[in-house]
């Protein structure tokens, strides 16, 4: 099949790699704004470049990929959409929730897949977890943590640019507490602080946070995110139930360092970069997308999907700004 690729900066390129080696794919066409950002994946991975959104939905392409700024995610779905082009598109839909669930009005109706990038769904450790939790292994939950730790904050202008800390980190962790547990969350409370760079409290976010979170059956969630965290990269989560308790990402690449006597684990590197952590769930992923693509699987994380998610991160920024618990019905009807 021949994919389409919007946008080519640090995912896109990474994108366009990983499609590259993926047998069902014959051929990619490639647009940025930037000619040179496109010009370098073509030379890098192969490819066709062109000038426009218009004219790479105009090439003769089965599917494409919205790496692009996120402004551009809306009209780059729906463009997607009314050409009849299956979408994958990165996270978020849109940078304001408004503009998401005006997405997912235009898309109703329509027999076009949309699938949104939440990786965490297709790593191996997660996966895992969720069958677990399906087959009952755990029995009736109680409690689950689930942690994302940067090895160091993102530049100011993407700080300034993100929605803040719960939207564009945590959210990550939200999606993935719904998919694992299957259970939705009712209300949060969260808190943060600030005592790292100035700039990103000068642009009103906060460096870590802690939130809880409320599932619907009563389950306890609590999210644990910072911006700081010198040793690596750090994504885990522990689901803890009245039979048994699991965890993800307890492994020799773990950036955590035991001060136990006598004990050596984890004894590998530490993850330092997302992309090392996940580059096989970033496969999987994708492969997943040409799945779709061909009509053999449904989306596996559609608009609605992602927009819960973003409405779990609307109530935790609500709630850090008016210090109170907040309801996922109070920001839904805001």
């Amino acid at each position: 099949m021949r994919i389409g690729i919007l946008g080519l900066g640090r995912i896109g390129a990474f994108h366009a790699e990983t499609l590259s080696g993926l047998d069902v794919v014959e051929s990619l066409v490639l647009t940025d704004p930037f000619a040179d950002a496109a010009k370098t994946a073509a030379e890098k991975f192969g490819g066709e470049v062109v000038d426009s959104p218009e004219a790479l939905l105009a090439a003769g392409v089965d599917g494409i990929v919205v790496a692009a700024a996120t402004d551009a995610h809306p009209a780059l779905i729906l463009a997607g959409v009314e050409a009849g082009i299956p979408v994958f598109c990165e996270k978020p839909v849109a940078k304001h929730m408004s503009e998401g669930v005006a997405v997912l009005k235009a898309i109703q109706g329509k027999d076009v897949p949309i699938q949104i990038g939440y990786n965490r769904r297709f790593d191996a450790g997660f996966v895992a977890a969720r069958a677990a939790v399906q087959a009952g292994e755990l029995g009736k939950l109680h409690t689950v943590r689930s942690t994302t730790l940067d090895p160091a904050p993102p530049p100011a202008a993407y700080v300034a640019a993100s929605g803040g800390i719960f939207r564009d980190c945590s959210v990550h962790d939200f999606d993935i507490i719904r998919w694992v547990t299957g259970r939705e969350v009712v209300e949060v409370y969260a808190v943060g602080g600030n005592r790292g760079a100035d700039y990103i409290k000068e642009a009103g976010d906060a460096d870590t946070t802690g939130a809880l979170l409320t599932l619907d059956d009563g389950t306890i969630a609590v999210i644990s995110n910072s911006r700081h965290n010198a040793r690596g990269y750090d994504v885990r989560m522990e689901i803890h139930g009245f039979t048994d308790s699991i965890a993800v990402g307890l492994e020799d690449k773990l950036p955590l360092r035991s001060v136990e006597p006598g004990v050596t684990f984890p004894a590998g590197t530490p993850h330092d970069f997302f992309m090392d952590r996940f580059t096989e769930a970033y496969r999987a992923e994708l492969t997943a997308f040409t799945e779709v693509v061909a009509g053999d699987r449904t989306s596996p994380c559609t608009v609605e999907d992602a927009l819960e998610a973003g409405w779990i991160a609307e109530a935790c920024t609500l709630s850090l700004h008016e210090h109170r618990p907040v309801t996922i019905e109070e920001v839904r009807q805001a």
